[in-house]
């Protein structure tokens, strides 16, 4: 990968660019602004999702920005509340209006337990699925995948699922590897995704991360950044401000050494910003 237009080609043949830019947490009008600097920088990989609640800023953007629809790959996914097969089909015709879009490049099912549905969750999974699969029939998803899905979660669906899954959003970064679920996604021809790819902040003053990015003379971000690439996985990193969407886009000019992934090792578990997939729906 040598820019952020590079792609990775799932299952079916879709292309995914190889960097994405996340939307978590923005309202409308700072979206609609990041996401117009996003593009003007070079992303072409823009997430989103329903419990967000800023589709509508981030399809505005994509409407002005310039360029073709089909330039563009567009995430978002379906929340907890709106699974099941009826209430998916629903949930998606409100993401598309919200977009402004007649499709959108990739749908995800957000978290793989919904709260009070501990008991019946992979009929839940399935058959949101077959909704989903159907919407792909029909053109309007370009490709199916989940977020949050472990591996178990992950071969519930699969056992069932006429449309291959071809992508899983999990959060990853130097904290939080998640080698197993990687490993089975890898292993099944699942791309992996990494949000919170920068831990939201929380380990800038790391100090294994510091002395990295002094080394390579680059900043604790782009190390992240760079230690996700290297393993095949999509970083989606996430700033409103321009200066360091720019900078989080600055990857491609250096290469973190074996030694010093090694190194990374060493901080797998010290610190996770979500939830876990198992526990979502539970009271804290």
């Amino acid at each position: 990968m040598k820019d952020l237009q590079d792609c990775y080609i799932l299952k079916n043949g879709v292309k995914m660019p190889c960097v994405g830019y996340g939307t978590y947490k923005t309202h409308e009008e700072e979206t609609y602004r990041a996401v117009r600097a996003a593009i003007d920088i070079g992303y072409r990989h823009i997430d989103t999702a329903s419990l967000y609640g800023n589709e509508a800023a981030v399809g505005r953007a994509v409407r002005d920005c310039g360029l073709p629809r089909e330039e563009l790959f567009v995430t978002s996914k379906l929340w907890n509340d709106d699974q099941g097969y009826e209430s998916t089909l629903a949930a998606f015709a409100r993401t598309l209006e919200q977009l402004g879009m007649d499709y959108v490049d990739l749908y995800l099912i957000h978290w793989p337990i919904p709260e009070g549905r501990e008991g019946d969750w992979q009929t839940l999974n399935q058959e949101s699925w077959r909704a989903m699969e159907e919407l792909y029939r029909a053109g309007k998803i370009r490709a199916l995948g989940v977020s949050n899905f472990l591996p178990r979660h992950l071969q519930s669906l699969m056992d069932t699922a006429q449309v291959p899954v071809m992508v899983d959003q999990l959060e990853i970064h130097p904290m939080r590897h998640q080698r197993e679920a990687v490993n089975f996604c890898q292993r099944n021809g699942i791309q992996v995704e990494a949000w919170a790819p920068l831990v939201r902040g929380r380990a800038f003053d790391d100090p294994v991360l510091r002395s990295l990015a002094e080394k390579y003379q680059k900043t604790v971000p782009q190390i992240c950044l760079r230690w996700s690439m290297q393993q095949g996985i999509v970083p989606l990193p996430k700033s409103s401000h321009e200066g360091r969407i720019r900078e989080n886009a600055d990857i491609f000019d250096f290469a973190l050494a074996p030694e010093d992934m090694a190194k990374l090792l060493t901080l797998d578990g010290e610190l996770g910003v979500g939830r876990h997939p198992d526990h979502f729906g539970e009271k804290k």
